[in-house]
């Protein structure tokens, strides 16, 4: 459910706020995102794609080895029809984990594991965009980054965010304004590496935390405490990196 949102103007809006940030950021660099088939990867191309062409538009598929779902970015790449490349992450995964377990003698932690493929992704990701004159889209939502879910300098970063400020339900409108196909659109949130979807993870639906993101109003109740712990924790991943604020001394003659 959405609340008080115009899905036509809100694209027409986006639409032309990416052609204009292009202009002033990148005047005919492409548009590159990381393709994961979710729904969030899915509503950035489309409208990346809508704002900018789709000769402008590269999306990047990145499996650790072998991903089950991927047969959703295949089909969100040809519905598209935008240019795609293939990096496998799992040699720099498995060589990055090998070489912590070494330094410090044991296994990293659950959180570690999760963390690093989208770190690494990030890494590739930025990696391809400076070898084809790209600028990196941000695919993160308000819903997921009001309680943090999101790997800091993973994830969480890029160039330029179209959807940052949009709840989940929104996106979702946005999405089927744009015609996605509905296999996309109401395929269940996951983030790609525990193998749960993005609710079980969060212990919250989307709806709820939607509900109470744009109204104030939480149902059910008791999950109000949950979500509000969630996003005092994580404002730091909001934030710019902060800086100890050194200011010299007067220099007198």
């Amino acid at each position: 459910m959405t609340y008080g949102f115009d899905v036509k103007k809100t694209t027409e809006d986006m639409i032309r706020w990416i052609r204009d940030w292009f202009e002033v950021n990148g005047a005919g660099c492409n548009c590159v995102i990381g393709i994961s088939g979710g729904k969030d990867s899915s509503v950035t191309a489309a409208v990346c794609a809508a704002a900018l062409g789709t000769d402008r538009v590269i999306g990047v598929m990145m499996p650790n080895g072998v991903q089950p779902d991927i047969d959703y970015s295949h089909k969100l790449i040809e519905h598209l029809r935008i240019r795609s490349y293939t990096v496998n992450i799992k040699d720099s995964y498995d060589a990055i984990v090998g070489q912590v377990r070494s330094a410090i003698g044991g296994e990293p932690s659950k959180q570690t594991m999760i963390n690093i493929a989208p770190r690494i992704r990030m890494t590739a990701l930025y990696a391809l965009s400076q070898s084809m004159n790209g600028r990196v889209a941000n695919t993160c939502n308000l819903s997921e980054d009001w309680v943090g879910y999101s790997t800091r300098w993973g994830d969480s970063v890029g160039d330029f965010s179209p959807l940052a400020k949009l709840t989940v339900a929104e996106v979702l409108e946005v999405g089927r304004y744009l015609g996605l196909p509905d296999f996309i659109v109401e395929k269940a949130p996951s983030d790609g590496l525990t193998g749960l979807t993005d609710e079980d993870n969060l212990g919250f639906t989307y709806e709820t935390l939607d509900r109470y993101i744009r109204t104030g109003v939480c149902i059910p109740e008791e999950k109000k405490e949950l979500i509000d712990r969630k996003h005092k924790l994580n404002l730091f991943k909001l934030s710019m990196m902060p800086a100890f604020p050194y200011e010299p001394e007067e220099v007198r003659d």
